[in-house]
């Protein structure tokens, strides 16, 4: 359980970058004419809710664990 959810909260990571790399594509390419990069957006901000869970999953379970030194 702890290598999966760090696995999958780096896959999550690397999603939302590659989203909002597709955004900026679509929003150039496009020049605000389709939708394209109104789904990349959105796909992008559903995908930071599920990370922000990923990481109260794992903080509350103990796989993730905060820095207690200064």
């Amino acid at each position: 359980m702890d290598l999966a959810i760090r696995i999958a909260i780096l896959i999550t990571l690397f999603v939302i970058i590659a989203s909002l790399g597709s955004g900026l594509f679509y929003l150039i390419r496009d020049r605000g004419q389709s939708r394209r990069t109104l789904n990349a957006l959105t796909l992008r901000i559903t995908l930071s809710v599920i990370l922000f869970l990923l990481i109260l999953i794992g903080y509350a379970t103990g796989v993730i664990t905060p820095n207690l030194t200064p």
